[in-house]
């Protein structure tokens, strides 16, 4: 028996896990934070024009997670996650070594990394791009060759 089932709940899974962590940092960034002290943060770090920047980071980061979670347009957003990651790394993490414990870079890296894996292999069936199917252009490939497999095994 051919089924993707084992991979369609693991990507289900990592999406969550990792949307849930994005949306988590989104939301500490306006609710907490707020946008002023984000911008403050952003402007501390040297980050480029900080309250685009703050801006961005936090609305890539909510919108992100939540599409992540959910498994809708997948791969834009997921690509998204990674520009955010690599503007963190570059802006608040480079100089400070592998640990989060002294501001390095680990949860960006796991987060940069885990987000472009979901954004090369995609949402899975257990997603709103798998229910979608064939309509969306990202789809379209990985379905056909999903079929291709399971008929030919």
């Amino acid at each position: 028996m051919n089924t993707t089932v084992p991979r369609d709940i693991a990507l289900l899974l990592a999406r969550v896990g990792v949307g849930v962590v994005f949306l988590a940092h989104g939301l500490q960034k306006l609710d907490v934070w707020g946008y002023a002290g984000t911008k403050t943060a952003f402007a501390g770090m040297g980050a480029p024009v900080p309250g685009v920047s703050a801006f961005l980071a936090t609305w890539v980061e909510i919108l992100g997670g939540i599409a992540l979670i959910a498994g809708l347009l997948t791969p834009i957003f997921a690509i998204l996650l990674v520009a955010d990651m690599i503007g963190a790394y570059f802006i608040a993490h480079i100089g400070n070594g592998i640990w989060i414990s002294d501001g390095g870079y680990e949860l960006v890296l796991g987060l940069g990394a885990a987000a472009l894996v979901i954004a090369a292999v995609g949402a899975g069936r257990f997603s709103v791009d798998g229910v979608l199917g064939t309509r969306l252009p990202w789809t379209r490939r990985t379905v056909a060759v999903e079929r291709e497999r399971v008929t030919a095994a």
